[in-house]
């Protein structure tokens, strides 16, 4: 099973929370990605450089999802109108890991991001039964909580480490209508 096939299976978990973020406000305007900005309704955000061998594909529960030739999978989400104020980033982020067995966290870290706090997590865990390593972003900001994954085979992660770094740190949430 291809690797973002099956993180999107995990993913798929926060289906009916996409669904009540729509329901709280995106517009029904198709969502639009130019390359940089991703628009959907009240979501508009900017991310960093996106490597030429990265493939953009479809996912029902992603704003954003990328295929690289090598087996590695990005996904960008956004969520809004979910009243997770209270919730701490570290469930956040284990809500993304949810299905996963045998995690070892690499790194563990809360920074700045978007001039917001964010939990960034680095941990090869198992998916499947699958060996993967995951680089996570959590932030709240806004009452809207934004998720940037990076998922590839343990023996690819540090190949598109550095793509996904700079992909994830030019990310900046935009105001409606900028």
């Amino acid at each position: 099973m291809p690797v973002v096939a099956m993180f999107v299976r995990v993913f798929s978990t926060f289906a009916v929370l996409a669904l009540a973020a729509t329901a709280s406000g995106c517009g029904t305007a198709p969502a639009k990605f130019d390359g940089s900005v991703y628009r959907d309704g009240k979501v508009a955000f900017r991310v960093g450089d996106v490597p030429g061998g990265w493939h953009k594909v479809d996912v029902d529960d992603a704003a954003l999802a990328f295929r690289d030739d090598r087996g590695s999978s990005v996904l960008v989400n956004a969520q809004c109108g979910l009243k997770a104020e209270d919730i701490p980033l570290v469930a956040l982020t284990n809500q993304l890991i949810m299905g996963t067995t045998e995690r070892e966290y690499v790194k563990e870290e809360v920074l700045q991001f978007d001039r917001r706090e964010a939990r960034h997590t680095i941990l090869r865990a198992k998916l499947d039964g699958v060996p993967l390593v995951w680089d996570i972003y959590v932030m709240k900001k806004d009452g809207c909580v934004y998720d940037l994954v990076f998922v590839a085979p343990g023996d690819r992660f540090e190949q598109g480490r550095d793509s996904f770094e700079r992909f994830a740190t030019g990310f900046h949430t935009l105001a409606e209508g900028s």
